[in-house]
């Protein structure tokens, strides 16, 4: 007869291999995002579990959603890869048509910036240099930037911001490089500003209002966020504004001029905006030609006028400020102020074609 301590042995070992066996078939399982805000910011972008596998290859994990703009905001051309997190015991956003959704506490916007090796062969390699964060708090939304190392294989917090060199072959085939500026925790202020609360930009019903392709099928994005009750009060995609995709040139000119000059300039040149003073006011909402500046003069004379007369001079785009420092890069000249260090030529042509086209004069 075995004893009764052997048999209790022989059972735990039985039971012991039966787990192990189990596991060691089954793929062990991702973790979705993780955070508390009271412990943010957290020191490295995997502590978050925002993305799966590699984090290079930027796959999201469950519950992180990718999204696009129909018109980006430009940074010396750098991509962007978007995507946002909402706590499945979040409220949904509250949908606004002229603005920027209303998003619950605990939503993380995350927004990595990287270079392609080659913008006529895109895929061919890439370079990631940042990923900033938008965390909203009970009080407010707050900014967190990670810089990628040279391996890409993380992502470490850093408040002080700082330049890279970095290099690419351009559209036309010509090499092109630039110092890529990454704005320190301050600098986030200069755009992300209204009323002096920081306030994400792109996520309007307009730049959203576009298809995308998911894991899951080619969808409305609007469509798409109320589907998977992400957005609230929401009217179907058919009914709400929509900016014109600003490369695409079988859409409205004027429609993509103004998308572009929305996207771009207007979360300075809006009520309430850095740039509030200068009564120009770029919102895609704008309807009187003054504030859009066509024939207006600038509320101070200077190096940033260029001893122009107007904002813009219907059918004369290389009299109108607006070109003018939109094709600068100077100092107290160049018009976006940040997060660029080059010429934005294809905007630049978007935007001289636009007021060239204008009819009218300013007598």
């Amino acid at each position: 007869m075995v004893p009764n301590h052997k048999i209790i042995l022989l059972l735990s070992m039985l039971l012991v291999g039966l787990s192990f066996s189990q596991c060691s078939d089954d793929e062990p399982e991702e973790p979705g995002p993780t955070y508390e805000l009271f412990y943010l910011p957290y020191d490295n972008l995997s502590d978050y579990n925002f993305f799966e596998g590699d984090l290079k290859d930027m796959r999201p994990s469950e519950g992180v959603l990718p999204y696009d703009l129909a018109t980006p905001l430009f940074s010396d051309y750098a991509q962007k890869a978007r995507f946002i997190y909402l706590p499945p015991d979040a409220v949904s956003a509250n949908y606004q048509e002229d603005e920027v959704f209303h998003f619950p506490t605990g939503t993380v916007m995350i927004k990595t910036f990287y270079f392609e090796d080659d913008l006529s062969n895109i895929g061919a390699g890439r370079n990631i240099l940042e990923t900033r964060l938008l965390v909203k708090y009970s009080d407010g939304w707050k900014p967190f930037s990670y810089l990628w190392n040279e391996d890409q294989t993380e992502a470490e917090f850093s408040v002080i911001g700082g330049q890279v060199q970095v290099d690419w072959i351009h559209y036309d085939g010509s090499e092109r490089s630039t110092n890529y500026l990454i704005p320190n925790k301050n600098e986030c202020k200069g755009c992300h500003n209204v009323d002096a609360a920081i306030l994400p930009i792109g996520p309007t019903a307009r730049n959203l209002n576009k298809d995308f392709d998911y894991a899951d099928g080619r969808m409305n994005q609007l469509d798409k966020w109320m589907e998977l009750g992400m957005l609230r009060n929401a009217p179907s995609s058919s009914e709400a504004p929509r900016a014109a995709l600003w490369k695409d040139d079988s859409e409205d000119l004027n429609l993509r001029a103004r998308s572009y000059l929305d996207t771009n300039c207007a979360h300075c040149h809006r009520a309430g905006g850095p740039a509030k003073n200068s009564g120009l006011f770029l919102r895609f909402s704008e309807t009187d030609p003054a504030k859009l500046g066509i024939c207006k003069s600038p509320i101070a004379a200077g190096s940033g006028s260029g001893g122009l007369e107007y904002g813009i001079l219907p059918g004369k785009p290389d009299s109108s400020i607006l070109i003018y420092r939109m094709n600068s890069t100077v100092i107290d000249i160049a018009m976006p102020e940040l997060a660029r260090s080059v010429i934005h030529t294809e905007g630049v042509d978007l935007i001289r074609e636009w007021i060239a086209n204008m009819e009218g004069d300013c007598d």
